[in-house]
C-alpha cells in the first residue's frame, strides 16, 4: 500500500510556530561539560522551527504564511524582513513586549549540533485576529504553547499537520485532530500515543523515512547520501515543508517521502538554518523513480 490521503490540494500553507534569532558558534568539535573549545566562528541568522518551515515552503512553492510573534527589538524587525524577502506573508506576525526568541547553537565540523532555546516572544504567540482559509493547510510545531496549536487544529478545515518537535506529551484532542504528524525516530519513541495515530511520518536520518497508517508501516524512501554536510539545523524543517507540499500535490506516500528526503539532503549542504532550495517540481522530477512501498 502506498497511497496519499484524499485531501483537496489547499490553495495555501500557513505555518503557526516559533521565530528565533540563531546565534551559532562553529568549532572543530563540541565541548564536553566544563570544557572550553577555541577557534570558533560566530554568526547570527534567522531560525526557529516555524520560521524555517515557512521559508522552506515559500522557496519550494513560491508562497507561505507565517503566524508567530517577535519582540519590539531590532532582531524581531530583521527576522520579519528576512521572511518577507523569502516570499513569506508576514502580516500575522505580532510584535510583542518581550525579547525576540533566541537559539544558542554550537555546531561541529561534522554538522552535529547542541542547542539552547530562549523562547522569549514565542511564548506570546496568539491566534487573535488570525483567520484561516477553508482549504488552507496548517503546519504547527511544539515550540509554542500547545494550547495555541490546539486552537489552530480546532479552526482548521483543511489539512492540519503537526511536527511534534521538540518531543512532549500531546494533548489527546490535538492528536485526534491531526491529519498528519511528522517526527524523527527519537520523537516517535518518546511519544507512545503516535503508535496508533492515523497517519505518521518518521525520519530516520541516514536510514531515510517512512509513513505509518494506524501503526502499520505502509511506505518508505531511502535517504539521499550526502558527504558535504555543512549544517543539519533546518534540515528537518525543510523535510516537513516539503512533505506537506508533496502530499498536497497528490503524490503517493513513497514518492512524497522521497521528495522530502531530497529536500532535506539539499538543506544539510547549506550552512543556513533557512537554506536555499530549488522549486518543488525539481525534486518531484528528480525522485520519480526513487520511492518504494514498505
Amino acid at each position: 500500500m502506498s497511497t496519499s490521503p484524499q485531501f483537496a490540494a489547499p490553495s495555501s500553507l500557513a505555518v503557526v510556530g516559533s521565530i528565533n534569532l540563531d546565534i551559532t558558534a562553529t568549532a572543530g568539535r563540541l565541548p564536553s561539560p566544563g570544557e572550553t573549545v577555541g577557534g570558533g566562528v560566530l554568526r547570527q541568522q534567522p531560525g526557529g522551527k516555524g520560521a524555517n518551515q515557512a521559508v522552506a515552503a515559500a522557496r519550494l512553492s513560491g508562497t507561505s504564511r507565517m503566524v508567530g510573534a517577535v519582540g519590539q527589538d531590532d532582531a524581531g524587525l530583521g527576522l520579519i524582513s528576512a521572511m518577507s524577502g523569502a516570499g513569506v506573508d508576514v502580516q500575522d506576525i505580532a510584535r510583542v513586549d518581550a525579547a525576540t526568541g533566541t537559539a544558542l547553537v554550537l555546531v561541529d565540523s561534522e554538522g552535529e549540533n547542541q542547542i539552547v532555546v530562549c523562547p522569549g516572544a514565542n511564548g506570546s504567540v496568539s491566534l487573535e485576529g488570525v483567520t484561516f482559509g477553508a482549504d488552507e493547510a496548517i503546519l504547527c510545531q511544539l515550540e509554542v504553547d500547545q494550547d495555541v496549536v490546539l486552537e489552530a487544529a480546532r479552526r482548521a478545515t483543511g489539512f492540519f499537520v503537526l511536527n511534534a518537535a521538540p518531543a512532549a506529551p500531546i494533548i489527546p484532542e490535538l492528536l485526534e485532530r491531526c491529519n498528519l504528524v511528522i517526527v524523527n525516530e527519537t520523537e516517535y519513541e518518546l511519544i507512545p500515543a503516535l503508535r496508533n495515530a492515523p497517519l505518521v511520518a518518521v525520519t530516520y536520518g541516514g536510514d531515510g523515512s517512512a509513513i505509518f497508517v494506524d501503526g502499520e508501516r505502509v511506505a518508505e524512501a531511502p535517504a539521499v547520501r550526502v558527504t558535504d554536510i555543512a549544517n543539519t539545523i533546518g534540515a528537518g524543517d525543510a523535510f516537513c515543508a516539503a512533505l506537506v507540499l508533496a502530499l498536497q500535490s497528490g503524490l503517493e506516500y513513497s514518492h512524497a517521502l522521497a521528495v522530502a528526503n531530497a529536500v532535506g539532503a539539499d538543506a544539510v549542504r547549506d550552512a543556513s538554518s533557512q537554506p536555499a532550495l530549488k522549486p518543488l517540481e525539481h525534486y518531484i522530477e528528480a525522485t520519480s523513480s526513487a520511492a518504494q512501498p514498505a
